[in-house]
């Protein structure tokens, strides 16, 4: 600490003024222990003097250069003219140097050192000789302003117990002695938000034991932000150890080494040696518990490190903070830290700045360099430690010399960066590698889904080997909001990374690297029909009149993407000589979109195929007579001109997706081929003749049968084995179903169910009410004009859209559907009201009122909707009034009220924060004040082209 808080003009934190006599082996001794302990420097006279020297000239040195001091008043204290001329000096620096004095009063009392009474009297009397009046005057000036200040008085603190008073000296001592400048250090960009962000974790002054995560991937920062947040709050800590490189040097010293590192920070003992780590764990939780700590773990890659050296939140006492860096946030989990932190790369802002002050040591670039600077934070992607080497690289060379390593760069990484990120990928387990480099060649911004089914053909756990990568800050997952889908990324230097892995040992012969994605590579593989052995995974394209005699040798490919960028275009096809195609009957997962043959090779087994991937194909059959694909449980065949199926040759598929297959008329379904099929799409198979071969599927969950022009509903979906299984059933746009049987109530498991479009259907049974596990209900644009009155048995109905529907009112009952989120009546002309109970739609998050031309009211009790954040009302132009108290719905994000009869705005609605309102013209005194209202445009209004009047407030 003492390195830390003292000033760089200052030799010591802290100087002890005391008389030897009485205090110098009681309290003292044992203050000096305590500060020494603590890590405070501080000067004592019969400590610090160097022997040959004048102690007055040195002791009035030492006090210049203190910057605390401690002023221990005794009953002989005022008797010694060398204390008292010490006091002179060190009130003369408090007073011009604004040095901090505490006095602290042991067994005297404060009135009789500031009047030179009772014992104090008695001592100073001992100075009535002295015939330098002046000087006596001043000592008694001294004591008088030296007991005004803030300080101790033992008999009247802590009962006076000695130690807890000392406990207290110190930490107020502590506080002074803080950096006086607790600005950043202007190097750490970015530092300050995050070091903010961090210190919601931390709450310094909770009284409970914390262990924070701050989890991110190599090089983004990680140790700096530890090591800036150590420095900031470590002198609220009676202990403190930064632990580096934890990963590193556990490998190096083991753990041993680094309990006696903890050990020794915390207890100021350099002395402190072990036998062993469990000797350590128990000297750990004898001698931490009962001190406030501060540790750092730097850089942990196990959980055995946490074990060994911070245990449980037990080892320490209240108060203690233990920071861990790591890259695996498994670690963190398997440990049950609760608070943990992903740290954020930095803003292209911040990136900025960090890279001008390595390259040019200011904050902007000659205005010649603006677009390399660019280039390189481009490549660098936000990653502090790339822009650091190559802003240092970069420093003091010419526009040239740039542009040649930045060409470089695009074929030799940056060595510093891999360095360091290749560590993570070393601590992977073996399959996990092969994932990561499949993800870095091909996976990253693929669909999690397809991603693992690509996995999952090639024979990976994949859901735990992404969970993985994911936890060691590999790979990101992210959501889409508006799709709902969730996509794999991965940072540019990790994709670096597994590129480099896999062509590092033969950089110029791609015949032998595992993958190959690089088409003008892969072309000239594929010329080779010598084989190829190294190949496992292959993307590309095909051009026209492309030759693939190489392919068939490939003995050992697992995978082929082909045309995976065209997904979903319908430009023409590629001509290829058929006769001359050939696959490897190695394949497990083949992916040709737009695939320009009839049928799969005769030559081609496909006896360990797991996935076949061919939308937007040619493709009628797959074979000119049948072959059984054993291993086979993924078929996209989507948009293709199929025309009949015999999936008794496949007895393991597990999904299949023929949507718009057109000319689709037979599906051949054995019995009891299908046992293991749990997602079905057949959307706009509109000319397939049967779909009974449904009731033999007992495992299906997903069934998707929107489009096919069915007349009514099918009964086998509800009577067959499936009955149990089936959680999502899609039945949009089949305009002749005039009826749900009352049978549905078999579908127990039901989780949504999909009726939009269905234009007959008027009413439903009352038996779905006893769907409980259903969340979803979809009925926009069908013909319904009423609902069930039991609605409000569907305990778990979170989504009801009712929009476009003739629905007039709802059953009051809707007002128990504890759950319901989101409900829609957008475009619903004949409804006329709203329960009078809404507001018990306690977790109602968006109401769509639009165009509700016959609503005439909106419930007072609606302000009762606490998670409220969007109300809806526009085009509803019967609608005049919101009710007075809408400024309780504090959630509320969106009020619109665009082209209703509203012309008053309720004053509670200014004191919503960040409430944005869509609007016509209106004049609202409290609307037009409320500078938080701002313009929006929703989803919906464009896509019905609506025009928009809104205007900004």
């Amino acid at each position: 600490m003492a390195s830390s808080s003292s000033s760089a003009n200052n030799k010591y934190d802290v100087f002890l003024s005391f008389s030897g006599e009485d205090t110098r082996r009681t309290f003292v001794d044992h203050l000096y222990a305590a500060l020494d302990q603590w890590g405070i420097f501080t000067f004592k006279d019969d400590e610090r003097l160097e022997k040959g020297k004048r102690i007055n000239d040195e002791l009035l040195q030492a006090i210049e250069d203190s910057r605390v001091y401690i002023i221990v008043f005794s009953k002989s204290y005022a008797s010694s003219s060398w204390c008292l001329n010490e006091l002179l000096k060190i009130m003369e620096c408090h007073k011009t140097n604004g040095r901090i004095a505490f006095p602290v009063f042991y067994d005297v009392d404060p009135s009789d050192v500031r009047k030179q009474t009772g014992s104090v009297g008695e001592a100073f009397a001992k100075h009535k000789d002295n015939n330098n009046k002046s000087e006596v005057r001043k000592w008694r000036e001294a004591l008088e302003a030296a007991a005004n200040l803030s300080g101790w008085d033992l008999k009247n603190i802590a009962d006076g117990h000695e130690a807890k008073v000392i406990k207290l000296i110190i930490e107020k001592v502590s506080l002074e002695l803080r950096p006086i400048d607790m600005n950043f250090d202007e190097s750490l960009v970015g530092i300050e938000q995050r070091m903010q962000d961090l210190d919601s974790c931390l709450e310094i002054g909770s009284n409970d034991v914390r262990m924070i995560g701050i989890k991110g991937m190599g090089g983004a920062g990680k140790t700096t932000l530890a090591r800036a947040s150590f420095d900031k709050i470590a002198f609220n800590f009676e202990g403190q150890s930064f632990v580096e490189d934890v990963r590193e040097n556990a490998l190096r010293s083991g753990l041993k080494k680094l309990q006696e590192q903890v050990l020794r920070d915390v207890l100021k003992n350099k002395g402190i040696s072990l036998s062993g780590i469990h000797e350590g764990e128990r000297l750990m939780k004898k001698m931490l518990r009962g001190k406030k700590v501060l540790v750092v773990l730097d850089d942990v890659n196990h959980r055995e490190q946490l074990e060994m050296l911070v245990g449980d939140t037990s080892w320490f006492g209240p108060g203690s903070r233990i920071i861990i860096t790591t890259r695996d946030r498994q670690v963190l989990e398997a440990h049950k830290v609760k608070w943990i932190r992903d740290i954020n790369l930095l803003t292209n802002k911040e990136a900025i700045c960090l890279f001008n002050r390595h390259a040019f040591g200011k904050d902007k670039p000659t205005k010649e360099f603006e677009k390399l600077s660019q280039k390189v934070l481009s490549y660098a992607s936000g990653l502090p430690l790339t822009i650091k080497v190559l802003g240092s690289d970069l420093c003091g060379k010419d526009a040239s010399e740039w542009a040649d390593a930045l060409e470089r760069l695009k074929t030799i990484p940056l060595k510093e960066t891999l360095k360091i990120l290749e560590l993570s990928y070393e601590n992977l387990e073996e399959d996990y590698k092969e994932i990561f480099l499949d993800v870095a060649c091909f996976l990253r911004g693929w669909e999690k889904d397809d991603a693992i089914r690509i996995l999952e053909s090639s024979g990976f756990y994949a859901r735990s080997g992404l969970r993985v990568l994911e936890q060691k800050s590999l790979i990101t997952i992210s959501e889409n909001t508006f799709s709902g889908s969730t996509t794999i990324t991965m940072h540019d230097h990790l994709v670096e990374l597994g590129v480099n892995i896999v062509r590092r040992e033969h950089p110029n012969e791609p015949h032998k690297h595992s993958r190959l994605w690089v088409q003008e590579e892969i072309e000239h593989v594929l010329s080779d029909n010598t084989g190829n052995d190294a190949a496992r995974c292959i993307k590309m394209y095909i051009p026209p009149g492309r030759i693939l005699k190489g392919l068939g040798n490939m003995k050992k490919l697992r995978c082929l993407i082909v045309n995976k960028e065209f997904e979903n275009y319908l430009g023409n096809y590629v001509v290829i000589d058929e006769a001359r195609l050939h696959f490897p009957n190695s394949l497990q997962y083949l992916c040709w979109n737009k695939y320009p043959c009839l049928c799969l090779p005769k030559t081609f087994e496909a006896n360990n195929l797991v996935s076949l991937e061919m939308p937007f194909s040619k493709i009628k059959e797959l074979w000119k007579g049948g072959k059984v694909m054993e291993k086979l449980r993924f078929l996209d065949l989507r948009w293709t001109k199929l025309r009949s199926l015999d999936l008794g040759l496949t007895p393991k598929l597990e999904r299949l997706k023929l949507e718009c297959c057109d000319d689709l008329v037979n599906l051949d379904v054995h019995g009891g081929c299908l046992k293991s099929l749990v997602y079905s799409n057949l959307y706009r198979c509109f000319r397939l003749k049967s779909i009974s071969f449904i009731e033999q599927l007992e495992s299906l969950e997903v069934l998707y049968i929107s489009g096919l022009n069915l007349r009514e509903f099918p009964g086998c979906i509800v009577t067959g084995h499936s009955s149990n299984s089936l959680l999502e059933l899609h039945l949009r746009g089949n305009y002749n179903i005039e009826e749900i049987p009352s049978s549905i109530g078999n579908l127990r498991n039901l989780v949504s169910l999909y009726l939009s479009s269905c234009r007959n259907l008027k009413s439903l049974p009352g038996s779905i009410c006893s769907l409980q596990h259903l969340t979803a209900l979809d009925l926009q644009f069908s013909g319904i004009e009423e609902l069930p009155e039991d609605l409000g048995q569907l305990e778990c109905l979170e989504y009801l859209d009712l929009g476009c529907t003739k629905v007039k009112h709802q059953p009051n009952s809707i007002c128990m559907l504890k759950r319901l989120k989101t409900l829609i009546l957008w475009d619903c002309y004949r409804f006329e009201k709203l329960p009078e109970d809404v507001g018990e739609l306690e977790s109602l998050e968006e109401l769509n009122l639009q165009g509700c031309s016959n609503l005439r009211e909106i419930p007072i009790s609606i302000c009762k909707l606490k998670r409220l954040r969007e109300l809806k009302l526009r085009g509803s132009f019967r609608v005049e009034n919101l009710p007075d108290e809408l400024g309780n719905l504090g959630c509320l994000q969106l009020l619109g009220i665009e082209k209703t009869g509203i012309t008053q705005i309720p004053q509670s609605v200014s004191l919503i924060k960040g409430l944005k309102i869509e609007k016509s013209e209106l004049k609202d005194k409290y609307l037009t004040n409320n500078r938080v209202l701002d313009l929006l445009s929703t989803p919906m209004q464009r896509n019905r082209g609506r025009s928009s009047e809104m205007k900004k407030y």
